[in-house]
């Protein structure tokens, strides 16, 4: 059983691998960065000291790296070294032949969870019960799969590592943010709760518009992803 699906897991990553384009190299090579989203995680501070009073909104602050650590640590230190699993471009794999391979990149050697899988669904798990809005959730959990999708892209990732990654990420943000919200509650006041806020605006020529504060990381990280289009277009040509 085991060799049929480790059988099936390179059959599906060379299959989806073997998609590639000088544009998509480009895209997919910069979106699986990580200084490009700092605009985009910059927001989420913003609009977490927007919208609560600053002790909650410094306890959520805090959360999200503590989320990123615990799960970094599992994945990196703890379960990679213990499953020894070679990634697919490491010379010391069979298959790594069979591999597209962009610009070099290869990764580390092991690669069994994936760490940009598991903490991208961290934080997309964290922040979509605490904003607990439907068009956030479904942009951060998009943005969470490109982002895995694109690690399988380059071929420093089964399907399997991403997958496994995914679900552990997913579990301990949902659990740190359980713990979050209990420690949110028991620093909350009445005058926190009423100064929560969901909600801002700004006028154009005399016309208000109202929009909700997680609009602000999505429209943010959407610009982000048109600029990553743009680059990766201009460097194609």
């Amino acid at each position: 059983m085991l060799d049929f699906l480790i059988d099936l897991d390179t059959q599906v990553l060379l299959f989806f691998n073997s998609f590639h384009s000088t544009f998509f190299d480009y895209f997919m090579m910069t979106f699986t960065g990580k200084a490009i989203w700092i605009p985009m995680y910059a927001s989420i501070i913003y609009i977490l000291f927007r919208r609560f009073g600053w002790k909650i909104a410094l306890c959520y602050t805090l959360s999200i790296p503590i989320v990123i650590l615990c799960v970094d640590q599992l994945c990196a230190s703890l379960i990679r070294p213990l499953a020894e699993r070679l990634r697919p471009t490491n010379l010391e794999n069979p298959i790594s032949a069979f591999v597209h391979i962009v610009d070099g990149y290869r990764g580390g050697k092991y690669g069994f969870p994936s760490c940009h899988a598991a903490n991208s669904f961290a934080l997309a798990t964290f922040l979509s019960f605490l904003f607990a809005k439907r068009r956030f959730t479904i942009f951060i959990f998009t943005w969470a799969l490109i982002t895995s999708y694109s690690r399988m892209y380059l071929g420093v990732h089964y399907p399997g590592d991403l997958l496994v990654g995914a679900i552990i990420g997913s579990v301990i943000g949902y659990i740190i943010y359980c713990i979050a919200e209990q420690v949110a509650k028991q620093i909350s006041t009445p005058r926190n709760v009423e100064s929560q806020n969901e909600y801002a605006h700004f006028s154009i020529k005399g016309t208000t518009i109202i929009y909700q504060l997680p609009d602000i990381m999505i429209a943010i990280g959407l610009t982000t992803s048109l600029s990553i289009i743009a680059y990766s277009f201009i460097a194609w040509l």
